[in-house]
């Protein structure tokens, strides 16, 4: 049939003459015809999916082509390009990008809760695509299975496909709400849906009580179903606008990353934002991509202001590293800058950046062939009713056949009865029309019967196959009273198709993916924020090392909280090594036992709790989390990198040798040696001097004590090896190397610490007097019998006892004899440390 679109009448004879039929139709009701034609077409044939199965035709189809092929779990691989002709072929005539897209979309694990096709190769991530359908390869999932695995016995309708040469399932069975748990997006003329994933189990668990609570509300659904479960994880916030996404089908709720803050591995000290679990949807590369953007100003590309960039929005970022891989899944570290709060950072990152994002929920599905947008219970109420017909369908073909099974059981047990009589019977026929019309005549056979009979081999009418047709036939009688019981009884049906959910959950079950942040959104969204500016003020804070190791830092506060402190009540810190005055985006010196100084950040210490009071040096963190330390390397000592009016750093090494190291720290390195130190020696202790009026304090394994003022030690460069401090005995050493100054009444009279192991000993720091350097000390302790040396020996003011592990040790009442051998001490203290007050 030929036609011609006008606005206008034309002339017609041209076409008469070929005897040719013309239509005279005016355009515009032409296009509008044609276009609402095409509109139905691409709702109901590609856009939407039917609420029952929750797919889509092209969707549909690539389940049951490869069904029908015998692509399944327990069978091999197969190219995914083979697939994709098949269906195209048969049953989808459109173009094979768009059937793989279809296809590779079922595959993926960071889109489906519940992958429907199991692949093979490069099926793409969030920011890339797959491979060519040639170098893929796929085959059916075992959810899949529960899709299609009822298809063979009369549970659904089937249709021609587009050339009539085939048929073609118009829905799948559906053993578990596909829609509801996988979600699916769609866009047609003029609508378009977009639905979001769930948990398996909480929605199964939400239908099971629908199923005996027919007239339940949202809210009791919503016990079961509290949110949507995204594959990818994350956070989704606002439980609120879930609710009324859930009420009438449409909502918008925000998702944001999951990440954490903390020190970056390896970064000395650095803090770092790690994030884990991304928004539904989104990927790494296009995270950085829109880091890079709002670090450097995005480009903008129209307008009069085109080729230059916009003003810099996000700011304290040092690095951005993509560390994500099959096995440990997405790791993105984002380093901060010294002196950024990361908690702030990454509070822009969210406003700035796709780790927060929105979602928007459009549940408009295929209801009867009508396009309807439902809520969360109307969904599940589509899915039981679908379920009811697919068990009831399902159930009358296997009671029908049963009960054709039954039927030539019968005839069977019938001609066994008298099975001489049959054979002579057959015998006598001219053919076997004849016999089968004698068999019907003379046993009251069916026509289906006799035919059975007589295509029956003799060899099996024997009396032990009596028997087992007599079992067949009680079982064949049990099942169809069964399978009818479920037809005549509704409660029957409801509890089979509840019992056959549960056993979806049981097998595929998974645990919930995305964490949920109930409240209204507005109100989430403002509690999120961090109090406080993205830059940590630099106020000033003390930084401590402890007697095990552990570096610290005090809270940084204003001159009136440290006002109010004082007034409160000191605050005390116990097994203190060393401790110096900085501020808190500052940078400090970390002194190690090898001779060699570290720059590091004073912002990525740990703050140390204040438990009643005191504050515990155990939640310090370890140096070799700061700088790279070698084995057997530990911290000695801190020193500040401004050095005001000090002298330097006054250290003391095993092998008698002292040095006041100049504070002329280099500038570009933040590595280096400050003293030379001979083979077999180490650092004792390094400790900054304040004004150079201390006192520098020996204590040798054969207690041995020399103290000399610290102005009689010269000071040296970097590169200077020190000059002699104590003159040690054959087979000695020293033990102890401290700085004491007798200036600070408010830190108490200095005491000296000594032990053997087994006897401690505390007596005066006044009881020694001063000698020069390079001298012999006096006796600070009598050693008793089978005592060889001192081992541990602590200078300074307030002492404190610890163990190796920093366990308290009560040590005893001073003793002002320097000859006294000391007081027995259960578990004698393996390191010494002191009191220091916070000023």
């Amino acid at each position: 049939m030929a036609r011609r679109k006008t606005e206008n009448r034309v002339d017609l004879s041209a076409f008469d003459q070929a005897g040719a039929r013309v239509i005279d139709n005016p355009l515009t009701t032409e296009v509008e015809d044609s276009y609402l034609e095409y509109a139905y077409s691409v709702i109901h044939s590609r856009a939407l999916p039917d609420a029952r199965d929750g797919l889509k035709p092209v969707h549909r189809r690539i389940l049951w082509s490869m069904s029908e092929q015998g692509h399944r779990p327990d069978r091999a691989y197969v190219k995914s390009a083979r697939v994709v002709g098949d269906v195209m072929g048969k049953y989808h005539p459109h173009g094979d990008v768009a059937i793989y897209d279809a296809l590779v979309r079922l595959a993926q694990d960071f889109s489906l809760n519940t992958p429907l096709i199991d692949g093979h190769g490069n099926f793409g991530s969030p920011d890339d695509g797959p491979a060519a359908s040639r170098y893929t390869e796929a085959r059916m999932s075992r959810e899949a299975m529960l899709l299609v695995g009822e298809l063979g016995e009369g549970t659904v309708d089937f249709k021609p496909t587009y050339d009539g040469s085939d048929l073609e399932p118009k829905v799948l069975p559906a053993a578990f709400p596909n829609l509801l748990v996988n979600g699916t997006s769609g866009i047609a003329v003029g609508m378009a849906t977009n639905m979001i994933p769930h948990n398996l189990g909480e929605v199964v668990a939400a239908a099971r009580h629908l199923i005996t609570n027919p007239e339940a509300d949202l809210d009791e659904l919503m016990r079961f179903v509290p949110g949507p479960d995204l594959p990818t994880g994350g956070q989704l916030l606002g439980l609120d606008e879930v609710r009324r996404a859930y009420e009438t089908g449409r909502g918008v709720v925000r998702i944001r990353a999951k990440a954490q803050t903390g020190l970056l591995e390896g970064g000395r000290g650095r803090q770092a934002i790690t994030v884990t679990e991304l928004p539904y949807g989104v990927g790494t590369e296009k995270i950085i991509e829109a880091i890079t953007d709002e670090v450097k100003g995005k480009l903008i590309t129209s307008g009069p202001r085109r080729g230059q960039r916009q003003a810099v929005r996000l700011q304290g970022i040092a690095d951005v590293k993509d560390l994500t891989d099959r096995e440990h899944g997405t790791r993105l570290v984002i380093e901060c800058k010294v002196g950024v709060n990361p908690q702030a950072l990454l509070a822009d990152l969210y406003r700035l950046t796709p780790l927060e994002s929105s979602f928007g929920i459009n549940n408009l599905v295929l209801v009867d062939g009508q396009p309807r947008t439902l809520g969360l219970k109307a969904l599940l109420e589509v899915f039981v009713q679908h379920r009811y017909e697919v068990v009831t369908r399902r159930t009358t073909y296997r009671r029908t056949k049963r009960e054709d099974r039954l039927h030539l059981v019968d005839g069977l047990l019938i001609a066994l009865i008298d099975i001489d009589r049959v054979v002579a019977l057959i015998r006598a026929s001219d053919d076997a029309g004849a016999a089968k019309a004698s068999l019907m005549s003379e046993f009251g056979l069916s026509d289906i019967q006799a035919t059975y009979i007589l295509d029956t081999p003799l060899r099996r009418l024997t009396r032990f196959d009596r028997i087992e047709l007599e079992t067949e036939q009680e079982k064949l009688r049990g099942e169809i009273a069964e399978l009818s019981r479920i037809l005549d009884n509704e409660d029957v049906l409801k509890q089979v198709v509840s019992d056959e959910l549960a056993a979806v959950t049981s097998e595929f079950g998974r645990p919930r993916n995305t964490t949920l942040i109930d409240g209204d959104l507005k109100e989430v969204l403002a509690a999120s924020i961090p109090a406080g500016p993205l830059e940590v003020a630099d106020d000033p804070c003390q930084i401590i090392l402890s007697a095990t190791g552990l570096i610290a830092r005090t809270a940084a506060e204003s001159e009136e909280s440290a006002e109010a402190r004082k007034r409160s009540g000191r605050v005390k810190h116990d097994t203190v090594r060393a401790i110096i005055h900085a501020t808190a985006r500052g940078r400090i010196l970390l002194i190690t036992n090898r001779g060699r100084a570290f720059k590091t950040d004073v912002l990525p210490l740990p703050v140390l709790p204040e438990q009643s009071g005191t504050v515990s040096l155990r939640g310090g963190m370890s140096a070799s989390e700061l700088v790279p330390l070698e084995k057997g390397e530990q911290v000695v000592g801190l020193a500040p990198l401004t050095p005001g009016e000090s002298p330097g750093l006054a250290l003391g090494t095993r092998l008698g040798v002292v040095k006041v190291c100049a504070p002329e720290w280099p500038v570009r390195s933040d590595e280096f040696e400050v003293i030379t130190l001979k083979e077999g020696d180490e650092v004792l202790q390094a400790t900054w001097l304040a004004d150079g009026a201390e006192a520098l304090v020996f204590v040798t394994t054969d207690a041995s004590l020399l103290r000399f003022p610290a102005k009689l030690v010269r000071p040296q460069g970097l590169k200077g090896g020190g000059m002699a401090g104590i003159n040690l005995t054959a087979g000695s050493s020293v033990v102890s190397f401290n700085v004491v100054s007798t200036s600070e009444a408010s830190h108490g009279e200095p005491m000296v610490v000594t032990s053997t192991g087994t006897q401690v000993k505390v007596s005066p720091f006044s009881s020694y007097p001063a000698k020069g350097r390079a001298t012999g000390g006096v006796r600070v302790q009598r050693f008793l019998k089978g005592e060889t040396e001192l081992v541990v020996a602590w200078v300074g003011p307030r002492p404190v006892g610890a163990s190796s592990t920093g366990d308290p040790v009560e040590l005893p009442e001073p003793d002002a004899r320097r000859d006294g051998s000391g007081v027995a001490v259960i578990m004698g203290p393996q390191l010494i440390g002191h009191h220091i007050e916070r000023d």
